[in-house]
């Protein structure tokens, strides 16, 4: 967790993944690395490649966000040093209610400026996160972003460029179901594992599966499909929507080759599988009974902070 730039053990520790023989990215909100020298000193070091945080097309959009008055521009010229020091970006945006309805405009402004930029992952607002939780007025509702999404996929498909959608469920995004992070997982049966350096430590997730609504019993899409994360908490099961297709096809299409039958057997059961943390119809899980009310002190309307 926190921003890797201001760590002073920075530098050291690419040097020593690197003479590990690792592969070295950072995410970053770029507000360091528009400094080419220091960029420089970090590519020097061993940095291969960078995520970074852009939220907005619209400059006022993005610095309301982060609560940082032209980290906007930090990031475009960072993103200009990019192809200057020899390495490659990626574009991270969290996807909320102050952004949820131009994302299709962000993507074109970035591929419109910086066209070496090939990849870009959208992660849907994690209303868990401490600052979401204070500032509720942050979390969008899945219909609002459901056509600039759609609208950024098709546009960035059309480039041949790729991306990824984290906590999307797949009925608003059922052209590209291969591009969901979560539906991949599940299709390659991975798992993730992430070291904290807060209280959370290390965490080893082995399933890939949200909240289920009724809708979802009938959606061709459900057993490749993750669902609704916080659901009944923060996002709304009313919003989802069964949509045709065939799991099958995903399946090809997110490992490009016809799969093996037994692949195919085991994903095809997870049809009608429901998490043990199920929520039900007045917003408790199944397994404890307990019941989230989160209190929101706050009316400051932060996603991400921005300030080194």
């Amino acid at each position: 967790g926190g921003e890797p730039t201001i760590a002073p053990l920075l530098v050291s520790a690419i040097h020593y993944a690197k003479s590990r023989g690792l592969f070295i990215r950072m995410i970053t909100n770029g507000q360091r690395i528009c400094e080419i020298d220091f960029l420089r000193e970090l590519v020097d070091a061993g940095l291969t490649h960078v995520h970074l945080s852009l939220h907005s097309s619209r400059a006022e959009v993005h610095d309301f966000l982060t609560q940082t008055p032209g980290s906007h521009g930090h990031i475009d010229r960072a993103l200009a040093h990019v192809p200057e020091v020899g390495i490659t970006a990626d574009i991270n945006t969290v996807i909320n209610a102050f952004n949820s309805d131009h994302l299709d405009e962000t993507v074109k402004w970035i591929v419109g400026r910086h066209p070496h930029v090939r990849h870009f992952v959208w992660n849907n607002m994690d209303p868990n996160m401490n600052r979401a939780e204070r500032n509720p007025d942050v979390i969008p509702r899945l219909g609002e972003f459901e056509l600039s999404l759609r609208a950024a996929m098709r546009f960035l498909s059309a480039t041949g460029r790729t991306f990824r959608a984290e906590r999307v469920p797949l009925c608003f995004m059922p052209e590209f179901p291969e591009s969901s992070t979560e539906t991949r997982k599940i299709v390659k049966e991975e798992e993730r594992c992430i070291r904290f350096l807060d209280r959370k430590g290390f965490v080893l997730q082995k399933q890939f599966l949200h909240g289920k609504a009724a809708a979802c019993d009938a959606c061709a899409l459900d057993p490749v499909c993750a669902g609704l994360y916080s659901m009944n908490y923060h996002y709304d099961p009313a919003e989802l929507f069964p949509v045709p297709g065939d799991p099958v096809d995903v399946i090809r299409r997110v490992l490009r080759r016809e799969p093996e039958a037994a692949l195919v057997e085991r994903v095809l059961a997870r049809r009608g599988q429901r998490s043990d943390e199920q929520p039900d119809d007045h917003g408790q899980r199944s397994r404890d009974g307990g019941t989230v009310t989160p209190q929101h002190q706050e009316s400051a309307r932060v996603v991400a902070g921005a300030r080194p």
